[in-house]
């Protein structure tokens, strides 16, 4: 499978990312075991977790995706230098404010390292902005971590491009090092948050770009079609969003695409990010192997001009 350079960070990755959300949620341990060993059987490599995940459920206190991640490290299937972790720190946990802090970042990063059972976490990201917090300061931790080998590389999630930009001016000026990979939301229905300004930016500046939601909080796999289709959804409270003449249109072309390619919806969804200027790799979750066979087939699906244009017009 080919790989992908990661911007500057000098990992490379395959193109499409396993987000690590749905384990201890939607998958429990031993589903999340085979998912796992299915994906790297495949010959994937990264997963996309965070310490904040997922504590959402009643009764989590966040931290679940990352013991289980660990815990399935530990089994030894695949060795702990073939695979690339990324996690994230600074999102508010049950409604206590964690942010960006240095004192904060110093005491999560051991909590992640425990979960995951490593020494190491290969990519560290911001997971969103923390206005309280000098971005020198967030930095300095960073840079910290990365002298004493906790982590190798760092980036952001949910930045815009003035904040992105904000970042890099601050690392030049203090000689600290940036943030070399953006994690924005991207997909066929919400692509306002990474066209653009920022995603300009990153290819200006070589920042690799990992995006989240692939598939929409799974609109995009085309089984919700009507609202009485999310009902009982674990995602409901975001895939009534996508329910509008929009989000119709863009299932009409992925059903077309899909037909044409012999694929899934969410095959043709995946590819379609995985093929847009300035993405490194998509991150798309599943909670059975079917559905993972789908983000299987994404990686080596080349889609035809014609194919990508109907996607791109679908949604304007």
């Amino acid at each position: 499978m080919q790989k992908r350079a990661l911007g500057r960070t000098g990992l490379t990755i395959a193109p499409v990312v396993f987000g690590g959300n749905v384990f201890g949620w939607t998958a429990n341990e031993k589903t999340s075991f085979d998912l796992l060993d299915r994906f790297f059987g495949a010959g994937f490599d990264t997963i996309d977790t965070a310490d904040v995940y997922s504590a959402w459920v009643d009764g989590h206190q966040g931290g679940e995706s990352e013991t289980i991640i660990g815990k399935w490290l530990k089994r030894g299937y695949v060795a702990r230098d073939k695979v690339t972790i990324v996690t994230k720190v600074g999102f508010d946990n049950n409604g206590a404010k964690t942010g960006l802090s240095a004192r904060w970042i110093a005491e999560a990063v051991e909590g992640s390292l425990k979960r995951l059972g490593t020494d190491y976490i290969d990519l560290y990201l911001a997971h969103k902005p923390d206005n309280d917090v000098p971005i020198e300061e967030t930095l300095t931790a960073f840079s910290r971590l990365k002298d004493e080998g906790k982590i190798r590389a760092i980036g952001c999630s949910n930045y815009d491009a003035t904040q992105l930009q904000a970042s890099l001016d601050a690392a030049a000026r203090n000689g600290l090092p940036r943030f070399d990979v953006l994690q924005p939301e991207y997909n066929l229905y919400t692509r306002d948050r990474f066209e653009g300004p920022i995603r300009d930016l990153c290819l200006a500046e070589d920042i690799g770009v990992i995006s989240y939601y692939a598939l929409a909080a799974g609109f995009l796999t085309g089984k919700y079609r009507v609202k009485a289709d999310t009902e009982g959804a674990a995602r409901s409270y975001r895939v009534g969003d996508y329910l509008d003449a929009r989000g119709l249109s863009i299932l009409a072309a992925l059903d077309q695409v899909a037909a044409e390619t012999g694929t899934t919806q969410a095959t043709v969804a995946i590819a379609w990010v995985a093929a847009r200027p300035g993405i490194t790799a998509p991150i798309a979750s599943a909670t059975s192997l079917r559905q993972l066979d789908s983000m299987i087939a994404a990686a080596t699906l080349k889609l035809t001009p014609v194919q990508m244009d109907l996607l791109n017009k679908a949604g304007e």
